[in-house]
């Protein structure tokens, strides 16, 4: 992955203007005009760019093991991101509202809609795509499932779900680790391929990691064991 912060000497792109300022020793000033703009740029800052290697896999057990693993990755995905924005719009709301009663009222709200808004495509979800979205809900608000629950719920409620997810083999309380665990990293690599095909929107993770030293650490085949 690299970032490029380009400095435009000469720009002919439809959509944009440009103006030569006077030579100065001998070498000419360029500036870019941003269509309905008025301001003169002498750089543009360009989005994060992503070169991704060609996918290499052992085997053909494994070349179906990130194949099927992509297909529920990218199902499950915009469910994490969706549960994030409405925990953000949560948190946003809750910081306005003064008294203890009336924020536990509208957590309440919230709550019986987020679940009538998740609960039947949850349902429909496998045992691994299940646990596939725990990972990414953590990647989106470096939270647990359990931690959002008990938050947002009580400690009792999130004893019983994370009970209850266990006898479908499902850890509420799971994380999302790219940096040692090598299905999570497959995971990412998963997501910024899709990001960058623009198959799905991107939402950055809140959690501390780059996706380049992912990349070069898992490529020298370190630990492919987890």
């Amino acid at each position: 992955m690299f970032r490029y912060n380009l400095v435009i000497v000469f720009l002919l792109v439809f959509g944009f203007g440009f103006s030569q300022e006077a030579v100065k020793d001998s070498v000419a000033d360029y500036y870019v005009r941003f269509e309905g703009d008025s301001i003169l740029h002498s750089s543009i800052e360009l989005d994060e760019v992503f070169i991704f290697g060609r996918l290499e896999f052992a085997d053909r057990k494994e070349k179906l093991r990130y194949y099927i693993l992509r297909r529920k990755t990218l199902k499950v995905y915009p469910y994490a991101k969706l549960a994030a924005e409405r925990l953000v719009e949560l948190n946003d709301s809750l910081a306005k509202i003064k008294k203890k009663r009336h924020k536990k009222k509208y957590t309440k709200k919230v709550q019986k809609y987020i679940e009538g808004e998740f609960s039947d495509k949850l349902k429909k979800l496998t045992r691994t795509e299940g646990q596939i979205l725990i990972k990414l809900i953590y990647r989106q608000t470096g939270k647990t499932a359990f931690n959002l629950v008990k938050e947002l719920r009580n400690g009792w409620r999130a004893f019983w779900y994370n009970t209850t997810a266990k006898a479908f083999k499902i850890s509420i309380k799971e994380e999302f680790h790219p940096e040692r665990i090598h299905e999570d990293y497959l995971i990412e690599d998963i997501l910024q391929r899709a990001f960058a095909a623009k198959k799905l929107e991107r939402q950055e993770s809140v959690l501390d990691y780059d996706y380049a030293q992912l990349s070069n650490k898992w490529k020298n085949g370190q630990n492919k064991k987890n």
